[in-house]
């Protein structure tokens, strides 16, 4: 159960940075091409935002339900 965690959190993890560096790519585009419709850079930057939450809450959620246990001693 708790490789299981820890691959989804991976997982959320590499999906908000492939969400910033598509978010920065569409800041960085200086030409709109008109063959294609292009998504607003706000949409990767919300995607960021609910994978970030999602990770949250279910850090959350686990250390609710004693399946985790965060370090009380961090030296």
């Amino acid at each position: 159960m708790h490789w299981l965690l820890k691959a989804l959190i991976v997982i959320l993890l590499v999906s908000v940075i492939v969400n910033l560096a598509l978010a920065l790519k569409q800041m960085l585009a200086t030409s709109k091409s008109a063959e294609r419709p292009q998504k607003s850079m706000s949409s990767y930057i919300g995607r960021r935002l609910i994978f970030s939450a999602a990770i949250l809450l279910l850090l959350l959620l686990f250390a609710a339900s004693g399946n985790i246990a965060f370090n009380p001693r961090p030296y």
